[in-house]
């Protein structure tokens, strides 16, 4: 049939096209050569679902219908779908709503309208990502974010711990101590800097950072702006499965719906439950806002954070002591964290081992102030008392999922953590809801992983994509003072996994040359990989303490992916002077027994 030139044949064509959609609970217009109509056919069969199906090449008008199907719904291929009156789209959009539930509720006629088609509660580094993503992609997004504040009054701006009381701030910290150490070596090499004049003022350097972090803060609401993500700076809570409360800092409620959320609400860090803990002490939380310098201090912990936090506390030239219940990194390489910890401590960190705080006084008010901590020994019943003028708690982080009303919408948790277990595309046990970052079940709590997750699950939700987020051979670094780099399995996990006599263990001492000419750290730098003899030597674990363990570690990590192997590591040429080539000419096995210090160049 020739193509309609009237608008009365187009109107009358365009009412029989809305007579068949308002008809049939389930419309198909297909063509009957199709693939991916046939597909689409095959699944309402499996779902014993009755489906008309119009046959565009087998009518004599189907292409006018197919002109006037573009026209109502924008899309120009077929199969083209329709549930109870609702346009659903294509093939791979009809697979997608059938995998996320939504196709069995537009059968069961629960075909509600909703304001969102995602909203993402929380808005740190995954959240954001994630959000940015849905939108470019034309979807309507909606991010809510919301810090509760700390025992001590201490609330941040949009961009979730990282950005305000995490890396960004703990680096650029850590960088500040660096920079003490390498005036001290810059005697050394000839710069006459006076002892008298040199010191470090705390108020400087943490204005400083907090400008920095206020404009990050600033550029991540422009960023949601320019994209139409729709920021409301609300506490979040599951009402129903498909709509939540959102209360401001008035305490003014407004609710919203969306046919899918992302949880990404991050963690918090986790107090004690002893008399004065959250009365006296501070946290990640507060520390890199306090208004005045902390003074001798006590780190109650031995997380990366707890680390982190002491080393460059004592690089700024504080009095610091980490109180440790059992052993420093759990989770990392022992041999590495252990070999971390050493080095804290011959350079003047304490460490008061194997007794934990049991209370916390206040001695005297002020910036700082004095406390009081009784601690007790956890293989006897001695305790011992210590003076300080800041406790600072870093005994790990509790995710936040306890009061966004998930049980409303009928998520998963675990009871004894609160994290959400997921599937590998990150779905919860609720179709339409997903999560990402800190909050899920056994991954990588890192703001890269969090913003790759976000982003590719994005993707798959509303551009046909099928790439997941990849949680193996994830690199990361601990920055203490001399900081730890590490990708894959730690040796006791690699024993686990696949046996000691299956493994061959690379190791190396080495001295940076830039530490050669201050004589400092002799052989206290290490290098380790663990590569599986069963699988060509493959390196399965990869481990390095030394300067600038964040770009080397990330080099290597890019390597893994790709299935580095020890004959390939042992066939690069290295780059000389660095601490990286160390990788490339590493002889000597844990199992000989045999020398790795190093002399020379």
């Amino acid at each position: 049939m020739p193509p309609i030139d009237n608008d009365t044949g187009r109107n009358q064509l365009k009412s029989r096209i809305q007579a068949l959609i308002d008809s049939n609970q389930v419309l198909v217009f297909s063509k009957s050569y199709c693939p991916f109509c046939v597909k689409v056919k095959d699944l309402f069969k499996e779902l014993n679902v009755t489906c008309n199906v119009v046959e565009l090449d087998l009518i004599e008008d189907g292409s006018n219908y197919q002109e006037l199907l573009l026209e109502m719904t924008r899309q120009k291929t077929v199969p083209n779908v329709f549930v109870n009156k609702t346009h659903i789209g294509g093939c791979d959009k009809t697979m997608q709503a059938h995998k996320d539930g939504i196709l069995q509720k537009l059968l069961c006629g629960e075909n509600e309208v909703y304001e969102y088609d995602l909203i993402v509660i929380g808005g740190g580094s995954g959240g954001l990502a994630c959000s940015k993503e849905a939108a470019m992609l034309g979807k309507k997004v909606m991010v809510l974010d919301y810090v509760m504040p700390t025992p001590k009054g201490n609330t941040w701006g949009l961009g979730g711990t990282c950005v305000n009381v995490g890396c960004i701030p703990k680096k650029l910290m850590h960088q500040t101590a660096l920079l003490g150490t390498s005036m001290q070596d810059a005697r050394k090499f000839g710069w006459e800097l006076p002892e008298e004049t040199v010191k470090h003022n705390w108020e400087t350097m943490k204005t400083a950072v907090n400008n920095y972090i206020g404009s990050l803060n600033w550029g991540y609401r422009v960023a949601l702006r320019d994209k139409n993500v729709n920021y409301v700076n609300s506490y979040a809570e599951f009402i129903e499965p498909h709509k939540i409360k959102a209360t401001n800092k008035r305490g003014k409620e407004t609710f919203h719906t969306a046919a899918k959320f992302i949880l990404a609400t991050g963690e918090r860090p986790r107090y004690l439950g002893i008399p004065g803990d959250k009365e006296y002490c501070i946290t990640s939380d507060d520390l890199f806002s306090l208004p005045h310098c902390p003074g001798k201090t006590l780190v109650v912990g031995a997380s990366y954070v707890a680390l982190e936090c002491g080393g460059f506390l004592a690089g700024l030239g504080l009095d610091v002591t980490v109180m440790v219940r059992s052993i420093l990194l759990r989770g990392f390489d022992q041999d590495m964290a252990n070999r971390a910890g050493e080095h804290m401590e011959e350079h003047g960190v304490k460490f008061l081992r194997k007794y934990v705080p049991v209370k916390v006084e206040e001695l005297e008010a002020g910036t700082p102030g004095r406390l009081k901590v009784t601690a007790k020994s956890t293989e006897s019943d001695e305790t011992i008392e210590g003076e300080y003028n800041t406790v600072l708690i870093a005994v790990g982080r509790d995710a936040c999922t306890g009061k966004i009303g998930l049980d409303q919408a009928g998520v998963k948790v675990n009871p004894k953590n609160g994290k959400v277990p997921v599937n590998d595309e990150e779905q919860t046990n609720v179709p339409h809801i997903y999560a990402i970052g800190d909050i899920l079940e056994g991954k990588w709590e890192l703001t890269p992983v969090a913003i790759q997750a976000g982003k590719l699950l994005a993707r798959r939700l509303y551009a046909g994509a099928s790439l997941k987020c990849d949680y193996v051979n994830v690199p990361t670094t601990v920055f203490t003072p001399l900081e730890y780099g590490a990708c894959g399995h730690s040796e006791e996990k690699a024993i686990e996994l696949y046996g000691q006599d299956n493994l061959e263990v690379y190791h190396s001492l080495f001295w940076p040359l830039e530490f050669t000419i201050p004589n400092r750290d002799n052989n206290k730098c290490y290098s380790k990989i663990i590569c599986n003899k069963l699988d060509n030597d493959r390196v399965i674990g990869f481990h390095y303490l030394g300067p600038n363990a964040g770009e080397v570690t990330q080099g290597y990590g890019a390597a893994m992916k790709c299935g580095l192997t020890k004959e390939q590591l042992d066939n690069t040429i290295g780059i000389h002077p660095t601490c990286a080539e160390i990788f490339t000419t590493m002889e000597v096995t844990k199992s000989s027994g045999g020398d790795i210090t190093q002399a020379g160049c």
